[in-house]
């Protein structure tokens, strides 16, 4: 065999063994995220990183501690706990008065003492017909004179929707179902049909699109409105499919993006959009006339908006990218190291807590910034090869440095888009039980309905209760009344009110 002949088959043999090991880690990768948990909690810390001489960092130094005193409740049962925001209805069972008669001495017993058992008692909801029958009055006397007759009207509220069945309570009680529970509407129309109450899916999607259009769309303008004026949001997207988008094909992805509130901000709101792609125009436009920090993943399109805005990177993604090899090579030692940076940055980021913004910038430009800086050497430093695992996860934190850098410019920026992720979980929980959605303005009205319903749930509000009594109120007000309906308004009416679950026992 000749000499080249030899070297080129050698070569090809390192090649077709590289592409085994890539197809091999995909493979653990992709079981991993089928099977394997989601949780991002490792016990990789500081103290890994003594393992490797040139790489020793001084342990930053732990908070300084102070001695309070403080007065606790007294401890509850979880159960007692459980039932103290819940309406009691007691049954006595009391002995006739014959059987109280001793029968040693025929004296009359005396009670002392009651053995109760509590249980929950479930009350099934139920479809009423409801009819508002709105009088009309006119005077007799004029009638008999021959003048002209007043009538007058008792008034009514107005119809949710003209002409049909739908009201405030069983439009609420769809959307809740469909956008908090994850229950398509299929089902619905089943267990409607089991309780003698016939309404098509078809039928109740357009009420949630009908009631989305006339009704709350200025209400998600309003919150748009006061995300848009806040100085620090994050942003994220997933995929939705859309079946009757004009000149798509039915299989074609669509987007839902997010936008939400930082930690830092007043009022909690999580913005959802709905768009046909991923381009770069649709953060372009929904994000005009904002000005601030913009947390994001490492997707491009978000890196080349107007200057008013500074991308703060994601510190989450870069670690999942060296947790994904340890995974599948928990001997990799480059892997390890990795993740062990960037725990502390985490680790770090909780012991800032409590601090004040301007307080939490200058303790990360004194703790947090020079790991990171060692971090960024040592990843330089290893000299990965770009097609291996290891090397991807390289790139991809030296590639986003720019943006991940830009956490230590102001204190109330964040580590990472977690916040946001947490927002889109709900959207993608739920569609995986409803799947698509049938329209573009199916799809619009969804956008509109997450968005109430999650900024709700921020703010400590039932969601369900919070639509009904949207339902209720805006076909009757203008525009002007705007402000005493969004989810953090102080004149919202106590029903709307999740239960607060008390303390828990220190």
């Amino acid at each position: 065999m000749e000499r080249a002949e030899y070297d080129a088959l050698n070569g090809k043999i390192e090649k077709l063994e590289a592409l085994v090991k890539w197809y091999e880690n995909q493979l653990l990768s992709s079981k991993r995220r089928q099977f394997g948990s989601s949780s991002e909690k490792t016990d990789i810390g500081l103290q890994q990183l003594g393992l490797f001489d040139e790489m020793r960092i001084t342990p930053p130094p732990g908070p300084e501690t102070e001695e309070i005193t403080y007065t606790r409740r007294k401890q509850v049962g979880k159960r007692e706990d459980d039932l103290s925001g819940l309406p009691v209805e007691r049954i006595d069972y009391e002995l006739p008065e014959p059987e109280r008669v001793c029968p040693e001495c025929g004296e009359t017993m005396r009670d002392i003492g009651v053995d109760v058992r509590r249980e929950f008692q479930l009350i099934p909801a139920k479809v009423i017909v409801l009819e508002h029958a709105a009088h009309t009055y006119a005077c007799r006397s004029c009638e008999r004179k021959g003048r002209d007759v007043t009538f007058a009207k008792a008034k009514a509220p107005v119809a949710l929707i003209s002409g049909s069945l739908a009201s405030p309570s069983l439009v609420s009680h769809i959307a809740a179902q469909k956008y908090v529970n994850g229950m398509p509407l299929y089902r619905l129309e089943n267990g409607f049909r089991y309780d003698g109450v016939n309404i098509s899916r078809q039928t109740m999607s357009n009420w949630v699109i009908k009631c989305s259009e006339l009704y709350l769309e200025p209400v998600y303008e309003r919150l748009k409105k006061y995300l848009l004026s806040e100085s620090v949001i994050h942003a994220d997207e997933t995929v939705v499919q859309v079946l009757r988008e004009p000149g798509r094909a039915a299989q074609t992805k669509s987007y839902e993006w997010v936008y939400r509130t930082s930690g830092c901000s007043e009022h909690k709101i999580a913005v959802y959009e709905y768009r046909e792609t991923r381009s770069q125009e649709h953060p372009k436009a929904f994000l005009k006339g904002f000005k601030g920090f913009l947390h994001t993943d490492g997707y491009k399109v978000y890196h080349n908006l107007p200057p008013d805005i500074t991308v703060v990177g994601c510190w989450s993604h870069v670690r999942r990218k060296f947790e994904a090899i340890l995974k599948n090579n928990p001997k990799g030692p480059n892997a390890e190291t990795g993740v062990a940076y960037i725990n502390v940055l985490f680790k770090l980021e909780r012991e800032f807590a409590g601090l004040t913004p301007k307080e939490r910038c200058q303790k990360r430009l004194e703790k947090s910034k020079p790991i990171a800086d060692t971090f960024f050497a040592w990843a330089a430093g290893l000299g990965a090869l770009p097609k291996i695992p290891l090397g991807d996860a390289v790139h991809y934190a030296l590639s986003q440095r720019p943006f991940l850098e830009n956490v230590w410019l102001d204190g109330r920026t964040e580590i990472s888009n977690n916040r946001c992720e947490r927002s889109v979980k709900p959207f993608v929980m739920g569609r995986k039980a409803w799947l698509f959605s049938n329209t573009p303005a199916g799809a619009r009205a969804s956008s509109v309905m997450y968005s109430l319903i999650e900024t709700a749930k921020e703010n400590g509000l039932h969601p369900c209760r919070y639509l009904e009594f949207l339902l209720e109120t805006l076909p009757n007000s203008t525009t002007s009344g705007l402000e005493a309906l969004l989810p953090w308004s102080e004149a919202l009416p106590e029903r709307c009110r999740a239960p607060k679950k008390t303390e828990a026992a220190v």
